[in-house]
């Protein structure tokens, strides 16, 4: 029993020592430093860069492609020749209407002479009648032969107008067997081969894509809880996955007023109903512009987007979770570690606000240290 009652009697002055030393060795509150810091209050998305201007090249007539005269990524001039389409058909078509029309002038130029020869009729048998010379049945004669010449002249007139309507727009179609650079930039993509045919009977059938890659466009998704937040005029900066954190700043030129079409609804009637709308991310698109004259930025690269609402350069700053609400607005409550390990109640100023950050305006200074959480032995004083 001796043995058994010193053996609980170590148990307890052991448990009382350990006891005693896990006091000693309690955890100190969290907390963080006061900073200086530049701040921003952002939203962040992300984009595709687009280029500002661009022109899908199509063809305008249906043929074989015997020349494609540049490459992916050559710069070319606005008018320069980038594709010349076989003009056999289109030739064939001009030169039948030229000799129409040729033929129909010739038709035109006996007429005038028929018509001419029929005056001169109708004048004889006038100055026969004055005289009483002529029956009456050649100066009825002689006026039909009049009349149906000068219609057999209007009718061939018709006649060349139609044929050279039609002969313009056969030669506008031989002209669009050579494509012609819409504007200047860079081609960008060829979707066509030397030797395809193609059919531009039904729609126009494109053979390359050039963009003025001067200025591009940054296309970015923004989220339905974060669009209102973003207005036209807004400073905007982005970085890129390859940019090495640079930053290529802009200001928002517009926020489209709807969101775009899934793509399994684009092109149906009920894209994006609410009642459809469930389980799927709302996004709407932001535009803004970039000067792209180091040709840094290319077409189809992910941009890394904020949005600045506000921001403070040199500011002093603490974590949002080192501070609670007070009565006032942009007022609230840090508790603050003094040099001696108490705790000081301090009432604070805020401005600038980001997800994590704070700017404190007045009650603080930088160096001091505030608790980032409520200690569980401290009773909070009251306010």
């Amino acid at each position: 029993m001796k043995r058994w009652a010193t053996l609980i009697a170590g148990v307890a002055i052991a448990s009382a020592v350990a006891a005693v030393m896990a006091r000693s060795k309690e955890t100190p509150p969290a907390s963080a430093p006061v900073s200086v810091e530049t701040l921003e209050s952002k939203v962040t998305a992300l984009g595709m860069i687009q280029p500002r201007r661009y022109v899908d090249v199509g063809a305008q007539v249906s043929g074989q492609i015997q020349k494609i005269l540049v490459q992916p990524g050559d710069v070319v001039r606005q008018g320069q020749l980038l594709v010349e389409i076989d003009p056999s058909v289109q030739q064939a078509t001009v030169d039948a209407g030229r000799a129409a029309l040729a033929a129909l002038r010739a038709q035109l130029s006996g007429n005038q002479a028929q018509y001419r020869l029929a005056a001169q009729q109708h004048a004889r048998q006038r100055k026969l009648a004055s005289a009483d010379a002529t029956r009456e049945e050649d100066i009825q004669a002689a006026e039909a032969a009049l009349a149906l010449a000068d219609a057999n002249i209007r009718n061939l007139q018709a006649q060349i107008a139609q044929t050279q309507a039609t002969l313009k727009a056969d030669e506008a179609r031989l002209g669009y067997t050579r494509i012609y650079a819409p504007l200047a930039g860079t081609v960008v993509s060829i979707d066509a081969r030397e030797g395809q045919t193609l059919n531009a009977t039904y729609q126009t059938p494109n053979v390359m894509r050039v963009a003025d890659l001067g200025t591009m466009t940054v296309w970015s998704e923004v989220s339905e809880a974060d669009v209102r937040r973003v207005k036209p005029g807004m400073p905007v900066y982005f970085t890129t996955l390859g940019g090495e954190g640079r930053r290529w700043h802009g200001s928002v030129r517009q926020v489209l007023p709807a969101p775009p079409p899934p793509p399994e609804k684009a092109s149906g009637d009920n894209a994006a109903t609410p009642a459809k709308a469930g389980g799927r991310v709302i996004v709407y698109t932001a535009l803004f512009d970039v000067d792209n004259a180091d040709g840094e930025l290319m077409p189809q690269m992910t941009a890394q987007v904020a949005f600045v609402e506000a921001s403070a350069r040199d500011a002093i700053v603490v974590p949002v979770a080192a501070l609670a609400p007070a009565e006032g607005r942009g007022r609230s409550v840090a508790r603050v570690l003094r040099a001696d390990g108490g705790i000081e109640r301090r009432e604070v100023e805020t401005g600038v606000r980001s997800r994590f950050q704070v700017q404190v305006l007045k009650g603080l200074s930088p160096g001091e240290r505030v608790l980032v959480q409520q200690s569980t032995g401290e009773a909070e004083p009251s306010s």
